[in-house]
C-alpha cells in the first residue's frame, strides 16, 4: 500500500503541471510598462488630450533596463509611448548610450526613433567608444539594432565610415552600410556601394563594386574582405590592384599591403605597362617592394617592348627588377614560344628587356622561315625590334629544309647566324665545322650534294639561297650526282629534325608534345639553366 505521503507528493507534482502548463508562454515581445521616473512638472488636462500627460524638467522614464532622459516630454499611457524633447538621452545598462533633440520610444515595439543631431556611444570590452552619427536614426531595442537612412557616419579608433543607409547592432558589432558608402583610414579611402564593418575586428567586408586607394596602390573589387587593423585582405571575383605601372589581376587575391605583397589564385594576369610584359597562369605573386613576379600552372609570358610580340609558356615564371627601367624574363622547364620571326623550344630560357638578348638552355632548338638550328645553348640577340645576330654555343647545328627529302645542313662547334629583317643572311661556323648543301641548276634542279669539311667556314646567302660559301684552313670537299646518292650521305651525323616540336602561332605554344626518344642528342648540357 502506498502511505498518504507519497500520495500528497504525487498530488502536488501533477497539480504543478497543470498550473504551469495553464501560464501563457512568455514571447520576446512581451509588453511591458513605461514608467515614469521622475519630472520637475506634471500637467494633466483631459479636456485637450485625455492620453497625454505633458512633463517638465529633469524627465527621467524607465522601460525594462532602460533609462530615458529629456528636458520635456509627453507620455501616453494608453498606447505605451512617449515623445521626448531637448536633450534626449537613451542609457541601456553602461555600455549603450543615444542622444538626439526629439525622440519617440513605442514601449510595446521596443523601438525608438531619434531624429536631429543624434549620436550613439557603444562601448566596447577594452573601452574603446563606436560612435554613430546621423539626424535620423530608429532603434530597436528588441533586435540591439539601430539604423540610419538620411545619411550617417560610424567611427571608431581606427575608421570613419559614411553612407546613406547604416545600421548597427552594438551586441554583435556587426554595422552595415549601403549606397555611397566611404570608409576613411589613415593610410587608405574606401568607396563602395555595399559593405559590412565590424567594430572589434575591424574586417570590412565588400559586398558591392569598391574601390580602395592609398599612396601606393589602387584596388578593384566586388567582393571580398579587408582587414583594416592589419592591412590585409583576401579579394574575389577577378578583383585587380594596381601599383604604379603594374596590375595584378585574378580569380582571388590575397594582398598585404604592409609587405606590399600579392597573392593570386586562378586565370591570373599580371601586367607591367612600363616594361611591357604580360604574365598568365593559375597561381602567381609579386612583391611591390622587391618588384619581384612569379607565374606558374598554365603560365604563359607575354613581352611586347619589341616590334613583334614574344609569346612564351613554360611550367614557371620569374620577372626579375634589374633597374627602374629593365627586367629579366626567366622561364623554367617545358618552355615553348612564338614570335612572327622566329619559334623555338627549350628547357630553360632566359630573356633580358635592357639589352634584347634572349638565351635559350638545355637542349634548345630555335625556327626561322626554313631553318633549323640547335645545339647546347643559343643566345638571340635583338636589335631595333628585329634579330641581330644568333649564336649557337657548344654542338651547333643549322639545318635549311629544302623538301621533306633533302636538307642543307651545318655542323660545328659554335656558329652564329646573321640575320637581315627576317632571313637569315650570312652564317659563320667555327671549330671542326662540316657541311652538306645542294647546289642547284638554272632551271631549278639539283646537281648533286656538296660536302665539306673545315676549321671554318662561311655562309652567305641571297632572297634565301645559297650565295656564296667560303672555307679556309685545311679545307676538304667532294661533289656527289644526285643519281650517286646513298642515304647514308644525305645527313650529317647528329642531324635531327624537330619540326614536329615547331609551335606553329601564339596559341600552339601550350600544345603537349614530347621530343622522340630517338631525336634526344647525348649533349653536354653544360650550361643548364635549371640548375
Amino acid at each position: 500500500m502506498v502511505d498518504k505521503f507519497t500520495c500528497a507528493v504525487v498530488f502536488l507534482f501533477l497539480l504543478s503541471i497543470i498550473v504551469f502548463s495553464q501560464q501563457p508562454a512568455k514571447t520576446s515581445q512581451e509588453k511591458t510598462k513605461i514608467y515614469l521616473e521622475y519630472a520637475d512638472e506634471q500637467i494633466y488636462d483631459e479636456d485637450i488630450e485625455k492620453d497625454r500627460i505633458l512633463l517638465m524638467g529633469n524627465v527621467v522614464f524607465r522601460h525594462d533596463s532602460s533609462f530615458m532622459y529629456c528636458d520635456s516630454a509627453y507620455l501616453y499611457n494608453q498606447t505605451n509611448t512617449l515623445e521626448a524633447f531637448s536633450r534626449v538621452r537613451m542609457e541601456q545598462g553602461d555600455t549603450l548610450f543615444v542622444f538626439g533633440d526629439y525622440l519617440h520610444y513605442d514601449g510595446n515595439t521596443r523601438i525608438a526613433k531619434l531624429r536631429y543631431k543624434v549620436r550613439m556611444e557603444s562601448i566596447q570590452p577594452d573601452t574603446s567608444i563606436i560612435t554613430l552619427f546621423t539626424d535620423s536614426l530608429n532603434y530597436n531595442r528588441e533586435e540591439d539594432i539601430g539604423y540610419y537612412f538620411e545619411g550617417g557616419m560610424i567611427v571608431d579608433a581606427e575608421n570613419e565610415l559614411t553612407s546613406l543607409y547604416g545600421q548597427y547592432s552594438p551586441g554583435t558589432k556587426l554595422a552595415v552600410f549601403n549606397d555611397n558608402v566611404q570608409l576613411d583610414n589613415p593610410k587608405f579611402v574606401l568607396n563602395s556601394d555595399t559593405l559590412h564593418y565590424h567594430t572589434e575586428t575591424k574586417i570590412a567586408t565588400i559586398l558591392g563594386p569598391s574601390v580602395i586607394v592609398s599612396d601606393s596602390s589602387t584596388v578593384h573589387s566586388s567582393r571580398g574582405w579587408y582587414d583594416t587593423h592589419n592591412n590585409t585582405s583576401l579579394l574575389l571575383d577577378r578583383s585587380q590592384v594596381y601599383t604604379g605601372n603594374r596590375v595584378l589581376i585574378g580569380d582571388s587575391i590575397r594582398y598585404d599591403r604592409d609587405a606590399g605583397f600579392g597573392e593570386t589564385f586562378g586565370n591570373i594576369f599580371m601586367h607591367d605597362t612600363l616594361e611591357k610584359v604580360i604574365l598568365t597562369g593559375h597561381y602567381g605573386y609579386y612583391d611591390e617592394k622587391t618588384e619581384f613576379a612569379f607565374a606558374t600552372d598554365s603560365a604563359r609570358c607575354i613581352e611586347f617592348s619589341q616590334g613583334d610580340t614574344l609569346y612564351i609558356h613554360a611550367d614557371t615564371f620569374q620577372l626579375v627588377k634589374i633597374d627602374s627601367t629593365a627586367r629579366e624574363v626567366k622561364a623554367f622547364h617545358h618552355v615553348r614560344f612564338y614570335r612572327f620571326d622566329i619559334q623555338g623550344v627549350c628547357d630553360s630560357l632566359q630573356f633580358n628587356t635592357k639589352d634584347s638578348v634572349l638565351y635559350m638552355y638545355t637542349a634548345p632548338v630555335l625556327w626561322n622561315e626554313q631553318y633549323q638550328l640547335f645545339g647546347d645553348t643559343i643566345v638571340i640577340f635583338m636589335k631595333d625590334s628585329t634579330v641581330d645576330h644568333v649564336h649557337v654555343i657548344q654542338f651547333a647545328f643549322a639545318i635549311e629544309a629544302l623538301d621533306s627529302s633533302y636538307y642543307n645542313q651545318l655542323k660545328g662547334s659554335d656558329l652564329i647566324a646573321w640575320f637581315e629583317g627576317k632571313e637569315v643572311r650570312s652564317i659563320d661556323v667555327s671549330g671542326n665545322a662540316e657541311s652538306i648543301y645542294y647546289p642547284f641548276e638554272a632551271d631549278g634542279s639539283k646537281i648533286g650534294l656538296n660536302e665539306t669539311k673545315s676549321p671554318y667556314l662561311r655562309m652567305t646567302l641571297k632572297d634565301n639561297k645559297l650565295d656564296q660559301l667560303s672555307l679556309w684552313s685545311e679545307s676538304q670537299g667532294k661533289m656527289t650526282p644526285i643519281p650517286d646518292l646513298q642515304p647514308d650521305q644525305k645527313l650529317l651525323k647528329g642531324f635531327y629534325w624537330y619540326d614536329y616540336l615547331r609551335p606553329l602561332d601564339p596559341d600552339d605554344i601550350f600544345r603537349n608534345v614530347q621530343t622522340k626518344t630517338e631525336d634526344i642528342p647525348q649533349r653536354s648540357n653544360r650550361f643548364n639553366f635549371s640548375q
